[in-house]
């Protein structure tokens, strides 16, 4: 059996490699259902709803600790009952497989997995 994505942990990535491709992309955007392609596939973004500005903060405070652990940081935007997220690995100024992994252990903070 394979290992879940939010199980795994981001490699480090110093640039000089390629962001993945258009297809590759897509083939891993199955692995995190609800998230999209954005910016011509070279960022992964998701838009969360939360019962009021106090839910949406403690999620975003729980996200910021995960990246922080991980070395791998998010843009997010938030505010009265929503947050928006997107995953990039700026270096590459695209996407890596540690987008993919980070996508899904935020869809694991809110299913009580982190």
């Amino acid at each position: 059996m394979s290992e879940e994505l939010q199980d795994r942990v981001c490699t480090p990535c110093r640039g000089g490699i390629p962001p993945l491709a258009r297809a590759e992309a897509e083939a891993m955007l199955s692995r995190v259902p609800g998230w999209e392609l954005a910016d011509e596939a070279s960022c992964l973004v998701r838009r969360y709803e939360f019962g009021d500005f106090a839910e949406a903060l403690a999620f975003v405070q729980r996200l910021g600790a995960v990246a922080e652990e991980q070395g791998h940081h998010p843009d997010i935007a938030f505010g009265w009952g929503w947050a928006t997220v997107s995953w990039q690995t700026k270096k590459i100024r695209g996407l890596h497989e540690n987008d993919f992994i980070m996508a899904a252990r935020t869809d694991a903070l809110l299913a009580g997995r982190r």
